[in-house]
């Protein structure tokens, strides 16, 4: 009983898992066919879907990776917002992640970009951002 309710935990868990992979993994999928080109990664300069994410599976339950915690996350946007306006402009992001500290290439602005902002607004509204890229621990 107690390894039935512990297997049925664990598939949630990978259930969730898989989830938020496929999400990441087609903000990178600029085609739709379930490829990511990786070009410096694997000789046929893309990568499948269905080779990724058993992989990254393993990668997650195994915690190799620890995720910056959320609060973090929030604090570093807030230093680049020191309006407290809850939100950066389009123009502001490329600034910022372009022009300090180790730069963004034009190609990861590009896929940033396509995830983080808000089409309507044209801007970047970092706790909605956060919360869609943070990985629940518990």
């Amino acid at each position: 009983m107690a390894d039935d309710k512990e297997r049925e935990g664990t598939e949630l868990v990978v259930a969730e898992y898989h989830r938020k992979i496929k999400e990441a993994f087609e903000v990178f999928d600029h085609e739709a066919n379930n490829t990511v080109d990786v070009e410096e990664e694997e000789p046929t300069g893309y990568i499948r879907y269905e080779k990724f994410l058993p992989v990254m599976t393993e990668v997650l339950l195994e915690r190799r990776y620890r995720p910056i915690p959320e609060d973090t996350l929030l604090r570093a946007f807030e230093v680049l917002d020191p309006s407290k306006r809850g939100f950066l402009t389009r123009e502001e992001l490329i600034k910022y992640m372009t022009e300090e500290g180790e730069p963004f290439s034009q190609e990861e602005m590009e896929e940033m970009l396509s995830a983080a902002v808000d089409p309507e607004s044209n801007s970047i509204h970092y706790k909605d951002y956060i919360a869609m890229m943070v990985v629940d621990e518990s």
